[in-house]
């Protein structure tokens, strides 16, 4: 029986949430964008301006420094007013439904009251229309389905199609066939970004043992935590190459460890590996498959895998369709997000690698997999209905 476990946070995980805090995101909109409580993200950010967050040391805050936070605190809410009514322009001659709808897209990024105040509508008025409790939600024009479509083609910077975009769209109150939605992405030249096929990079040729194919391809486990899959791609900034390990657990294709290093070494998958056991702590059995690189054969890895109780696979010789769904969620981040996006430093990829992974991909992305659900929701749906089944039985 699967058991939501105790949620542990790796040192890389934590300096992300706290980085994206100090570029510029409020403390509660991480929050929620990472489904944790913001007193454990004010501790991460108290520890990290101590100089603590990742180990002792590092000097006391000084009471300048704590102006200066103060009065970046407040540029920031400015500019924050700003960028909402910037982002904001399309909608603010709409009617409620839009408006309430646009601010449905926003409310991971910006607080709630001040996305209402910018717009002009009430808290409540939100909170009447997101309950259903309002008849405002009713068809919309070509013109509002339009304005709609747009906002969620640029919050979900370019990746939505229009099988997603359409689910998007009912998912928010609103009625839309997908013929009408391709008619109208289609007229406006709204379309997904470019697919490209991406290979991945690993060093095969090597003499360390593999292991056996035991997955086989079977990419459907009954329940999470079951099966692992993890492989290793790169990433092009102006500071020179960095490389991403991730590990999905196969039930709900979500990425429950990943880790961003400027060599391809052992440590890179290892990283991503401990930070996916520390989420999901599966049983011992659990299967953790990879292709045959040398990090992933490798003796200090497969000694991780050992003390964490896991069985080894590795795909077939020159056969990447045995970690299909690996390869599929890479395509997926070099198409949605990379593919065409400069990155002038090495934190700046990886803060942007962060938000796609943590924020968007986990959390939001639709699945057509998984009945065009997030990662997140498919788990919680399931959760609920075993839950629901445990209390009938």
């Amino acid at each position: 029986m699967f058991k939501v476990p105790h949620q542990v946070y790796t040192a890389e995980f934590r300096e992300a949430a706290v980085r994206r805090i100090k570029d510029g995101q409020g403390v509660s909109t991480v929050a929620r964008e990472l489904g944790m409580s913001t007193q454990t993200l004010r501790n991460w950010l108290k520890a990290f301006e101590a100089g603590k967050l990742n180990g002792p040391g590092a000097k006391a805050v000084t009471a300048e420094q704590m102006e200066l936070s103060r009065l970046r605190a407040e540029n920031k809410r400015l500019q924050m007013e700003l960028e909402i009514g910037k982002k904001s322009g399309g909608v603010l001659r709409e009617g409620p439904p839009v408006k309430f709808a646009w601010i449905d897209t926003q409310c991971r990024q910006y607080p709630l009251a001040a996305l209402c105040e910018v717009l002009c509508v009430s808290v409540n008025g939100y909170r009447a229309w997101k309950r259903g409790g309002t008849p405002e939600r009713q068809r919309l024009t070509d013109a509002q389905l339009l304005t709609l479509i747009r906002i969620i083609h640029a919050e979900v910077k370019g990746a939505y199609g229009s099988p997603r975009m359409t689910e998007e769209v009912r998912s928010r109150g609103f009625p839309a066939s997908k013929a009408r939605v391709e008619r109208l992405m289609s007229a406006n030249g709204i379309r997904a970004r470019h697919k490209r096929r991406f290979r991945v990079t690993t060093d095969s040729r090597h003499k360390l043992p593999v292991a056996p194919n035991v997955l086989n391809r079977n990419f459907t486990p009954a329940e999470p935590n079951q099966v692992f899959t993890s492989d290793i791609t790169y990433i092009w900034t102006d500071e020179g190459w960095l490389y991403l390990a991730v590990t999905l657990d196969l039930f709900n294709r979500e990425v429950v460890g990943w880790s961003v290093k400027p060599r391809m070494t052992t440590e890179l998958v290892t990283d991503a590996l401990t930070m996916a056991w520390f989420r999901r702590r599966p049983a011992p059995g659990a299967l953790h498959h990879s292709d045959r690189g040398s990090q992933y054969a490798s003796h200090d890895f497969q000694r991780k895998l050992n003390s964490y109780g896991m069985r080894c696979s590795m795909s077939r010789k020159g056969s990447c369709w045995d970690n299909a769904p690996t390869e599929s969620f890479f395509n997926s981040l070099k198409n949605e997000r990379v593919h065409g996006t400069r990155y002038r430093t090495h934190r700046e990829a990886v803060a942007d690698l962060f938000e796609y992974i943590e924020v968007f991909y986990n959390r939001s992305r639709r699945h057509s997999s998984l009945g065009f659900m997030s990662p997140t929701q498919f788990i919680q749906d399931w959760l609920v209905a075993q839950r629901t089944r445990d209390a009938a039985a």
